[in-house]
């Protein structure tokens, strides 16, 4: 198992104190051909100097020179962000331990992945193989075997182990978190059950919550907080902990957590109100109410200019939609929000329920549906289309169903493709991505046309491409060679149908994969 860690470019420090006198050739006087100089007698700022130019991978091979280099490692200017992928494994923790009491009480960035490479992704988010038996309502959930009671334990005290090493930083910027250990239950939470099993007091989820209270509590420059699916880690009290300065300088807040039992959220209207600053916000659909639109409509509150939302039929099964925005509610935040964007993620919504949600006033950039159970229909394609033309920028399809032989086909008893009207009427139409729906040749085709090289992203997998019979017929032409040449001639670039679902830039477990672009779009305002 291993233990990733990247380094974000940075300014690089100035020439040291003496570097100038010290050179880097041999002194005045020194003779090349006498007696060697060893790297260890170089001075510990011209080491640092040297490490500023190498990429984190190289400065770790490079420390292995001698001690005197491996001291200068860690210097705290060469280190000012972390992002560390972990997978849940009892070897990471010795390596992470080190790591982390080396950086965790200087370090200003720390952005944690706790691993996913160790789950086998299923229908629903599940386990594929064991422990992913599901219990009807009622029901005593099943037992999960020995190896997940092992990763949840490892994960628990992985956890610890970061959360401990930053709760005195009172330098940390940007905090965020991610925990893919919601896809070892089917329904997308981890009962009291199984938690007890591990942790039969208790005592590790407490002291979990405590330390990232203490995080929060001892903050002095926070101003980017990034929570999701982290096992109850956020409780609803866990934001009185901030400071009210800290809370009013906040730019980013994201709170994503399935485990909170019943219908609680993890942050209130009346919470929301000391973010005065707040730029951008990933929150569960359902925590996200037409009281907390009126509290970002505000002249009060700076303008908005990210807002990302996670719609899980989980949430939608235990809380209610009655409290969602209302129209009215979307007009005046984005009158106050002028430069509004949202990104939307469906992981098996009804589609009556998503006709529901897509209010005409959502400013909607992105949107993707995922699903194992319930399949998007052309009304809701069609709505998006029409409602959405000035803003759709990303439309993913998903549908990562056991049946092969039969996808959904969007366009049954429809004079027009609803695709193709997505990428008639959507102009800023620049990512399209298709698995699992039936996608007809020559409407692809015209997508492409009506598009051109303005849709950077075409992807849709082989499985997904159905041919008229007609062509099929047409002994002259080879069918799938003229479809390729039609839709690259289309794009004014070289195309082809992904033969693989895990070659898809978008193939990732949904939450996974929401977590990772609601970060890079609320970077990149």
């Amino acid at each position: 198992m291993l233990l990733f860690v990247s380094q974000e470019p940075q300014a690089r420090p100035g020439p040291p104190p003496g570097a100038a006198a010290a050179g880097l050739g041999p002194a005045p006087g020194m003779s090349v051909c006498g007696e060697a100089v060893g790297a260890g007698s170089l001075p510990s700022e011209l080491v640092v100097h040297i490490f500023s130019f190498l990429a984190a991978p190289d400065r770790l091979r490079a420390s292995a020179a001698c001690s005197h280099w491996r001291e200068c490692l860690f210097y705290p200017a060469l280190w000012p962000r972390l992002r560390l992928s972990l997978r849940v494994s009892p070897a990471e923790r010795p390596r992470l331990e080190f790591l982390m009491r080396k950086c965790g009480w200087f370090v200003r960035e720390l952005r944690v992945q706790f691993a996913a490479d160790n789950y086998p992704t299923g229908g629903g988010g599940a386990a594929a193989g064991e422990g992913a038996a599901v219990a009807g309502d009622g029901e005593a959930p099943p037992p999960l075997s020995p190896r997940w009671l092992d990763l949840l334990r490892t994960y628990l005290e992985l956890v610890l182990c970061v959360l401990s090493s930053v709760r005195n930083n009172r330098n940390l910027q940007k905090l965020s978190l991610f925990g893919d250990i919601s896809i070892l239950q089917q329904h997308g939470t981890i009962s009291n059950t199984y938690l007890g099993k591990v942790d039969p007091d208790g005592k590790k989820i407490k002291q979990i919550q405590q330390l990232f209270e203490e995080i929060l509590g001892n903050s002095r420059q926070l101003k980017w907080l990034s929570c999701g699916l982290m096992l109850q880690i956020v409780t609803p009290t866990s934001l009185s902990s901030l400071s009210n300065p800290i809370a009013n300088t906040m730019e980013h807040l994201s709170l994503l957590d399935n485990h909170i039992p019943g219908n609680t959220t993890l942050i209130t209207a009346v919470e929301l109100e000391r973010f005065v600053n707040l730029r951008s916000l990933a929150l569960d659909f359902c925590d996200f109410t037409a009281e907390m639109a009126r509290v970002l409509a505000d002249s009060n509150h700076v303008p908005l200019h990210r807002l990302s939302l996670l719609v899980h039929s989980v949430s939608i099964m235990h809380k209610s939609l009655d409290n969602m925005p209302k129209d009215e509610n979307w007009q005046a935040l984005t009158r106050n929000s002028t430069n509004l964007r949202v990104y939307i993620m469906a992981f098996d919504v009804e589609s009556d329920d998503m006709l529901r949600i897509l209010k005409p006033s959502i400013p909607l950039e992105r949107i993707h549906f995922d699903s194992y159970v319930t399949c998007v229909s052309g009304a809701v394609v069609d709505l998006i289309s029409r409602q959405y033309d000035k803003f759709l920028t990303h439309f993913i399809l998903m549908n990562d169903v056991i049946d092969m032989s039969a996808f959904p086909d969007l366009s049954d008893n429809r004079n027009e493709d609803p695709l193709v009207l997505l990428a008639w009427r959507c102009t800023r139409l620049s990512l399209l991505a298709v698995h699992g729906y039936t996608v007809w040749a020559h409407n692809l085709i015209a997508i492409a046309r009506l598009r051109g090289s303005d849709l950077k992203v075409l992807e849709v997998t082989e499985e997904s491409i159905e041919f008229d019979q007609g062509e099929l017929a047409d002994q002259d032409v080879d069918p799938v060679h003229n479809f390729i040449e039609q839709v690259s001639l289309g794009l004014g670039r070289p195309w082809h149908a992904v033969m693989d679902i895990e070659l898809l830039s978008v193939f990732t477990e949904p939450t996974r994969h929401f977590y990772r672009e609601m970060q890079s779009f609320s970077e990149g305002i």
